[in-house]
């Protein structure tokens, strides 16, 4: 099973769990005459984005949770698929990879061809959130509510199943990528300051949260002050690092409410009994989980491992 977004790629093997937790970033070197040359895939890649000299580039080939780059996550599973397999001895694995709810049938063709073309003999697809709730060990094919709020890098996917079936589903490209890109821009807009996408990244893990704490905490920020174009030490707090992501959230909200309006009474009644689950990386912002609480009172849990839980509800199914 290979659930790749956009910030990772997983893959489980039946018996054996989860074998493989690499970021989706590929660097390629431009060659004479146009050929392109593999310089690294995962993680070694992931350390040259934002340092790349002027014929190398890193790229992630994923995007909301979509290919944007055929080629290169053409290239990117072909590599993770024989570094996995070169171990065991498998030769044509039979795959199931999941997608986002909201893809088109042409995106959808275009993953199940990438796999194909990257050694695979049979390609199934699976939704996300089915995967997602498989992962957290939600009973789906009972007669009642399960609803999950996947986060992951690209989307966010509110779903409420039942029955084994999809009773409603609403997916945003708003998750952890652009929170990211706000965090910079915010402090491009209001400090005359620049730092990259992975400094961004850090400050969003190690302060950001989703709702006020029991203490505001500090981090030194590095990058370069745009007056004097020298680098610089920038300190924010934790209250500031919620404010720049509080469009995202509010986004995430507004499609967690919009679901809860929704969906059939009786499915209703589950929700203020069962709760509501959060998954994907992204549900690991602190206090995310009570910002929902607040907003919406009903219960949140977040899945035991949210960063795996998609790869393990694929591997099960």
């Amino acid at each position: 099973a290979i659930p790749h977004g956009n910030s990772d790629t997983l893959v489980y093997i039946k018996g054996k769990g989860i074998v493989l937790n690499e970021p989706s970033v590929v660097a390629i070197k431009k060659e004479e005459g146009g050929v392109d040359r593999i310089l690294a895939v995962g993680g070694e890649a992931k350390k040259m984005l934002g340092r790349t000299p002027e014929k190398v580039e890193a790229i992630r080939p994923v995007r909301g949770g979509v290919i944007a780059d055929f080629e290169v996550t053409e290239i990117m599973l072909r590599h993770f698929i024989r570094q996995v397999l070169r171990r065991r001895g498998i030769m044509r694995p039979r795959i199931i990879i999941s997608v986002p709810i909201g893809v088109t049938p042409v995106e959808k063709r275009a993953v199940r061809e990438c796999a194909e073309s990257s050694g695979a003999s049979e390609v199934f697809l699976i939704d996300e959130p089915m995967a997602a709730a498989i992962g957290a060990g939600l009973p789906i094919t009972e007669p009642r509510s399960n609803m999950v709020v996947n986060i992951g890098g690209g989307t966010t996917e509110v779903t409420v199943i039942s029955l084994g079936g999809i009773v409603y589903s609403k997916s945003v490209r708003v998750a952890g990528d652009r929170m990211d890109e706000s965090i910079v821009q915010y402090i491009n807009r209001n400090y005359n300051f620049l730092i990259g996408l992975s400094t961004a990244e850090v400050i969003k893990m190690t302060i950001g949260n989703a709702y006020p704490g029991e203490k505001v905490e500090t981090m030194d920020v590095k990058g370069r002050d745009l007056v004097t174009g020298t680098p610089k030490i920038l300190t924010i707090d934790s209250d500031e690092a919620r404010e720049m992501i509080s469009e995202e959230l509010n986004t995430i909200l507004q499609a967690v409410r919009s679901a809860l309006e929704q969906m059939p009474p009786e499915l209703s009644a589950d929700i203020l009994d069962k709760g509501i689950v959060l998954t994907g990386g992204g549900s690991l912002l602190k206090n995310l989980d009570v910002l929902l609480r607040e907003e919406t009172k009903v219960p949140i849990t977040v899945s035991e491992n949210p960063l795996f839980t998609v790869a393990m509800g694929a591997g099960k199914a």
